[in-house]
């Protein structure tokens, strides 16, 4: 066995990842290709994620100090940037703006103007929510069906080499060696897409749920700030 290993290494055969891939059947590289652009794909969502998460987490802390600092809401309003609005901004926005036309031209309150601005903010934190999820599902996809993919990829590699044995009529080890190695490649970059891919999925799904929950939150004091003042004027 170990003359026949020697024999396979020093026949010329090529183990190097390209290697493997330019002797593999057209179906193991197009599975290969399949793996290592959503490996790609995954690792660059998960970097934009991280850096998003965490930018959106200071602008959230920046904006609700200023929120909370006892300056006019109309100030506050009026100086927002409208072309960069983070998502808390564009939940207060909504509710100023749904204030604002709660009032008729005569500054009479028009009935139903809380219904009107919590529907309006709960709005705006589901769109908000669900941009901040945006391509959550491609990653939990990949982690899913990336290992079943890679098997599917072995399966094919394992039948080639069943078939080379067939044809040469041959078990030696120079024969059944590339088959067996393209099919493990594959396997190993299945599980080198998901499990990235599972474990951000996990880790950033914790994070965008705390920010969603943070809108929410403002929301809920924002609302109960304004109907207040709503209940004031009314009297």
């Amino acid at each position: 066995m170990e003359t026949t290993a020697v024999e396979a290494l020093g026949s010329g055969i090529d183990f190097s990842v390209l290697g493997l891939f330019y002797k593999a059947h057209w179906v193991v590289q197009v599975v290969i290709i399949m793996l290592l652009v959503a490996s790609f794909w995954s690792w660059a969502i998960i970097i934009d994620k991280i850096f998003r998460y965490r930018k959106l987490k200071k602008s959230f802390a920046a904006f609700e100090e200023n929120f909370w600092s006892g300056a006019s809401l109309d100030d506050l309003y009026t100086g927002l940037d409208a072309e960069k609005r983070s998502p808390i901004e564009r939940v207060f926005a909504a509710g100023m703006k749904e204030w604002r036309r709660s009032f008729e031209a005569g500054g009479a309150l028009i009935s139903g103007a809380n219904a009107r601005i919590d529907r309006t903010m709960s709005v705006a934190v589901d769109r908000e929510s669900e941009a901040m999820d945006s391509w959550m599902g491609f990653l939990a996809t990949v982690g899913a069906i990336a290992p079943f993919i890679g098997l599917f990829g072995t399966v094919w590699g394992i039948k080639n080499s069943f078939e080379a044995i067939a044809v040469s009529q041959n078990t030696n080890l120079s024969v059944v060696a590339p088959g067996i190695a393209e099919a493990l490649f594959a396997t190993a970059l299945g599980l080198l897409a998901a499990i990235p891919a599972v474990i951000a999925y996990n880790l950033l799904s914790d994070r965008s749920a705390r920010l969603s929950n943070r809108l929410d939150a403002f929301a809920d004091e924002f609302s109960t700030l304004l109907s207040r003042q709503l209940e004031r004027r009314a009297k």
